[in-house]
């Protein structure tokens, strides 16, 4: 069945022709558009450029992020110590220095009482030093001027600092000056570099790699971040075989034994080898040649898929976090703050993050993170050491009105965090395919994931179908390669498929497309939660995707009894159109717009169009209820 066919209204006989005549159209009345032409592709040349100024563009947006984020500390340590003892504002700074390792050395002033200098360790040269008492200095005079103080960056030691300081305001003799590491920005973009595919990733010959055409599996070697929209990636000792029938353990034995195979492990329905001594296509013709399997194919690798303007005083429900009003122009752009009169989520609806895992510790995530899972270590907490899975989970639930950091789409849905990809930002199919059926076995409803191959993985599928199959609402990044090949899981028929745009509601220069794109939904110079409890903006469908799935969970929270079908559709039908009239490549239905979602899933009833099956549905209920 076709991509387009399976997005239709499937529903039972009786009622089809009721509802073919009341299908939603695609898109917003045609006063709402925003362009009419296609979108101009750019070549590989213009790719880059476009695609090294979003990069420079992410950095610039962290940098203002980092200096207000450490300005708002400023201004709250003030506060709390303005009357405080000396020992409590040692107590307070070593705790806040403990947990925000970016602040190297702060500077405590007091006209009567002088002033004490709290520095983590570090080695500066008597140039690096000069160049730091000559800022010091400034920012000292400035504070006794009753003036707050910002330093351009600069380097020493080869890390990039700012010196900032804030003069008190109870008590105008106080003032606090902070020297701030920037390594932020150094993170940022080797992070962007990857994400958006600006160079080859992952290396081969790292983990044993290989690529290979995701077409043809013949042998590809990537060179440059162009090359990635044809490769696929996976590791050369392994295969996944799905059997007819499940092996014995005689069978087992026998073939890890003529493989001299190190491991052999099972998910769902499928296993994978590892075998040293031999590499794909020597196990690929082993397992044709002796056992007749369902599929085989390769051990893939899935990589994550990253790649302002303000509100206005008239916009509802605006949020008191600190970053929010300059900086998400990415809410007010879907209507989230007028959706948030409708819904603002429930404990109840988890979403589940299949990602890099996620930094628990991040203030602006408490309490919105349930105990997850660790893939890649099964012992150990799911802990972000990439920082793609912290921005993620940013975007989707950070703690809304907390006068700190960023405003989540969601503000009481509920996490689980679950780490498939490594620190190199990659995962296998085994991983992916474990982090999917991990997160529907345990309560999740809603699945983003950020991530993406061109090899289209039977293995992978059947974790997507399980998933899909009890109920979940699955999310998937388009890719960042600006092509329109398929990209998997993003391009499977349950998955719902996101496309990135940016501020001008016009499709990121990055973002993939293709026949198979559901809806688009901000992508470019996201703001979000980053670890070190930190906070940076990044571009790319990665991005992108985490928006659609929060307007899922939304959904489910306002209507419970709709199906994970009914859901994906209503998203789909209350879009704003962009782009050729109706659905097209570039944007699928359209922009994701959340109030009109909402309006549409209705509160206690489900929508009109899914009125048929809303019914047999409840029948099912009442039958169940009634079978002894």
């Amino acid at each position: 069945m076709s991509r387009r066919t399976w997005a239709g209204l499937g529903i039972a006989a009786a009622a089809a022709a009721l509802l073919l005549v009341m299908q939603v159209p695609h898109s917003a009345d045609t006063h709402t558009r925003k362009q009419a032409s296609e979108p101009v592709i750019p070549n590989p040349k213009q790719e880059h450029i476009s695609k090294q100024r979003m990069m420079a563009q992410d950095i610039a947006s962290t940098d203002h992020l980092t200096r207000l984020d450490a300005k708002q500390h400023l201004t709250s340590m003030l506060d709390k110590l303005a009357q405080a003892r000396p020992a409590q504002i040692t107590d307070y700074v070593r705790t806040l220095q403990k947990s925000h390792d970016h602040f190297t050395m702060i500077i405590w002033q007091d006209a009567k009482k002088g002033k004490r200098e709290y520095t983590t360790k570090s080695s500066w040269s008597a140039e690096d030093r000069k160049t730091l008492n000559g800022y010091i200095s400034k920012a000292q005079k400035s504070i006794a001027q009753k003036r707050p103080y910002e330093s351009p960056s600069f380097k020493m030691d080869g890390k990039q600092y700012f010196i900032i300081a804030e003069p008190g305001k109870s008590k105008p003799n106080q003032g606090v000056i902070a020297l701030m590491n920037q390594r932020i920005l150094t993170e940022v973009a080797n992070h962007q570099k990857k994400n958006l595919r600006l160079i080859p990733y992952p290396k081969e010959g790292k983990y044993k790699v290989e690529s290979v055409h995701a077409d043809t599996l013949k042998d590809i070697t990537v060179r440059t971040g162009h090359d990635n929209e044809k490769a696929s990636h996976f590791y050369e000792n392994e295969i996944v075989v799905r059997f007819r029938n499940d092996p014995s353990r005689e069978d087992m034995n026998r073939m890890v034994s003529e493989l001299r195979a190190e491991s052999s492990r099972k998910l769902g329905y499928a296993y994978v080898f590892h075998a040293s001594g031999m590499d794909y296509g020597q196990l690929k013709s082993y397992f044709l040649k002796n056992w007749n399997p369902l599929y085989v194919e390769p051990h893939y690798l899935y990589m994550t898929n990253d790649t302002v303007k303000e509100s206005t005083s008239s916009l509802p429900n605006v949020p008191n976090d600190l970053l929010f009003a300059k900086y998400q122009w990415n809410l007010p752009a879907i209507e989230t703050n007028q959706a948030w009169d409708l819904s603002r989520g429930s404990s109840d609806i988890i979403v589940g993050i299949v990602d890099t895992g996620v930094d628990i510790g991040h203030p602006d995530l408490q309490g919105k993170l349930l105990s997850g899972y660790n893939v890649i270590t099964p012992d150990s907490d799911p802990i972000d050491d990439v920082g793609h899975g912290t921005h993620v989970a940013g975007i989707i639930g950070a703690v809304v009105n907390n006068n700190e950091g960023v405003a989540g789409i969601s503000w009481y849905n509920n996490m689980l965090p679950v780490k498939a990809l490594d620190k190199s930002g990659s995962g296998t199919t085994y991983s992916v395919a474990e982090g999917i059926i991990w997160a529907a076995d345990n309560g999740a409803k809603v699945i983003n994931m950020s991530l993406g191959n061109y090899a289209d993985s039977q293995f992978l599928h059947d974790a997507v179908k399980y998933a899909y199959d009890r109920d979940v609402v699955l999310v998937a990044a388009s890719g960042n390669d600006n092509t329109e090949r398929p990209g998997y899981p993003a391009a499977y028929p349950e998955v719902l498929a996101v496309a990135a745009t940016d501020s001008n509601m016009k499709r990121a220069s990055y973002s993939n497309y293709g026949d198979y794109i559901d809806v688009a939904a901000p992508g470019t110079s996201i703001a979000s939660t980053y670890p070190g409890n930190q906070y940076a903006a990044l571009s790319g469908t990665s991005m992108a995707s985490p928006h659609v799935a929060a307007m899922a969970a939304l959904i489910r929270s306002r209507n419970p009894d709709l199906t994970n079908k009914q859901v994906m559709d209503i998203m789909r039908s209350s879009t704003v159109d962009l782009g050729p009239k109706g659905r097209d490549k570039y944007y699928g239905y359209g922009q994701v717009d959340i109030r009109k979602a909402l309006e549409a899933a209705g509160n206690s009833e489900a929508p009109l169009q899914f009125w048929p099956q809303h019914v047999q549905k409840k029948m099912d209920s009442v039958i169940q209820k009634k079978t002894p």
